[in-house]
């Protein structure tokens, strides 16, 4: 087999293509042939040491995979030799095998491709936990997604409409507007060109969102909650813009509105049937048409350094996968 392997995370340079032993998967594990594996902003930062998860040094980046099983390990009775299936493991995808945790990997109903497969579980669980979980998001409420042509963001606004939502899609561009529209957001806002918290109110009658979902943060984390309904939630999703912004706590006080975080990882360990759940509704979801991930394009795996490149230019419009 072959891997990316990771021996000092000073930064994607540093990655090399090396050939090692295919292992042997050992008990409550999988061997998975890799067939695509998606690049997720964490794998950005896992490679320069800027991530909360660190894993023991040299490792194989790439959290998200999907493929085919090549082998089972003791006690592993779910999965079977020859089974499509998709995994988010945290690392070892960037390769062209990978020993997986058998209880992570998720069985792909046929006509699920592996592409979409490989960038599914984390944008789509994330933003189902975030708006249906820790949102309670009704049929009616208004949903204003920053960064919206990104990962997350197009799963956002595909999960919003799918609960009967109304969406504003804010992003940098106006071909991101663009695809937001063309997936089904209602409005977009281009916050390149547009006063966020004028546009803001000029789509809501003054009103503001419900809910806001936002993987962004940095500048415009403050002007989106000014302009939050009363009663409003605002997700923390992340922080793809690199600061990690500062609120005034009476903010939340007179909109009577709630800050909420969004940890699908740990809501995943913590609560795994209420997780499960979700990942199965989602899956019906795929199989409806109701949700499908935007393919920024696929690249080799050989390419990854021109991949991480290219999502570092904030060029990605949706996922971009890695295939075998």
């Amino acid at each position: 087999m072959h891997a990316w392997l990771c021996t000092d995370p000073t930064g994607v340079d540093a990655l090399t293509w090396t050939e090692q032993p295919t292992p042997s998967p050992r008990a409550g594990e999988v061997l998975i042939e890799i067939k695509a594996a998606s690049l997720n902003f964490p794998d950005l930062l896992i490679v320069q040491n800027k991530y909360q998860i660190k894993p023991p040094l040299p490792f194989v980046p790439g959290s998200e995979y999907a493929g085919v099983v090549l082998a089972v390990g003791e006690g592993v009775t779910h999965l079977q030799p020859g089974q499509n299936v998709a995994c988010l493991s945290g690392t070892g995808g960037f390769a062209t095998h990978v020993l997986a945790p058998a209880a992570l990997c998720m069985p792909l109903p046929d006509g699920f491709s592996h592409v979409d497969a490989a960038a599914f579980i984390m944008i789509y669980a994330t933003s189902h936990h975030a708006l249906i979980d820790r949102a309670q998001l009704q049929a009616g409420e208004t949903v204003l997604v920053l960064g919206a042509a990104g990962g997350v963001g197009t799963a956002a606004i595909q999960i919003a409409k799918a609960r009967g939502a109304r969406v504003i899609a804010a992003a940098s561009t106006e071909e991101k507007c663009a695809l937001c529209l063309s997936i089904g957001a209602d409005a977009v806002i281009n916050y390149a060109q547009e006063n966020l918290r004028e546009a803001i109110k000029a789509l809501t009658d003054g009103r503001g969102p419900d809910v806001i979902y936002d993987p962004v943060g940095g500048e415009y984390t403050e002007p989106a909650f000014r302009s939050i309904a009363w009663r409003g939630r605002y997700l923390v999703v992340g922080f793809a813009s690199g600061p990690i912004p500062s609120l005034p706590l009476n903010l939340p006080l007179l909109k009577g509105a709630s800050l909420v975080g969004v940890f699908w990882g740990d809501f995943a360990k913590r609560e795994p049937k209420a997780n499960a759940a979700m990942m199965q509704e989602l899956a019906h979801w795929y199989a409806e048409g109701k949700v499908k991930p935007v393919i920024d394009r696929t690249m080799p795996m050989s390419q990854l350094k021109a991949a991480y490149e290219h999502m570092g230019s904030r060029g990605v419009i949706g996922k971009l996968v890695m295939v075998n």
